[in-house]
């Protein structure tokens, strides 16, 4: 069966080797799958190509040791390159994530294929822009922030006057409402944001240092993963 038929990005893991303290990614991933996080995204705005293979790599041992190949999709984020050359490698990457200046959701697609997870991210205003008007069933899931300001990527939500425009509750619910593709948001993300995330009617959360910096990432991420059940 095909991940793309069966997705969950209610709780969505985002990193690589810069976010994790020092710590293996794989350990990071362990342990965040072990406290229940759907979904896996490796990100690096340092790495080359062959780091970030690397990263993938790890990442998809951790999965595929935890039994959860057949139901925790793994992405490259922005990089389709190195998500095919994963691939070619023998590494299982389930796809990618990529924002609107990045390759086009086409382009993706076709060179991965229909079974293939494509996530797309813009800021708000240009997401219900591209609700309106793309062809959405290009894509199978909607990223949205920042929901804060976060340093782990200084640059999200920022307009063109450089200024960074962080996303309310009420806009997220109503591009939950509109969007006929599940909605993850991030952006500074914690636990205590949860229960009124999960009101808007968005699909999940995507964190990076909420887990990725914790003194316990498991307990960080079981917490997170609790608190969002607790409030759908």
């Amino acid at each position: 069966m095909s991940l793309r038929n069966a997705l969950d990005i209610s709780a969505y893991l985002v990193l690589g080797p810069e976010n994790t303290q020092g710590r293996p990614v794989g350990d990071i991933v362990a342990q965040a799958l072990d406290a229940g996080f759907t979904i896996v995204q490796v990100r690096s705005k340092v790495c080359g190509a062959r780091e970030l293979m690397a990263c993938a790599e790890e990442a998809a041992r951790a999965i595929a040791a935890a039994g959860a190949q057949d139901r925790v999709p793994l992405l490259v984020d922005d990089r389709l390159d190195v998500a095919l050359a994963a691939r070619d490698a023998g590494i299982k990457v389930d796809g990618v994530h990529v924002g609107q200046s990045d390759v086009p959701v086409e382009t993706c697609r076709r060179y991965l294929g229909e079974d293939a997870i494509v996530g797309l991210s813009a800021r708000a205003h240009e997401m219900r822009d591209y609700i309106a008007t793309a062809d959405v069933s290009l894509v199978d899931y909607l990223g949205v922030g920042p929901l804060h300001e976060t340093a782990t990527k200084p640059d999200c939500g920022m307009d063109d006057d450089g200024r960074v425009i962080t996303r309310s509750l009420e806009e997220l619910a109503d591009l939950a409402r509109i969007s006929p593709r599940p909605i993850v948001v991030g952006g500074g993300v914690k636990a205590p944001d949860l229960p009124a995330l999960a009101k808007t009617g968005v699909a999940g959360f995507f964190v990076v240092s909420a887990v990725c910096a914790a003194p316990d990432p498991r307990a960080a991420a079981a917490e997170l993963v609790q608190t969002w059940r607790a409030n759908r």
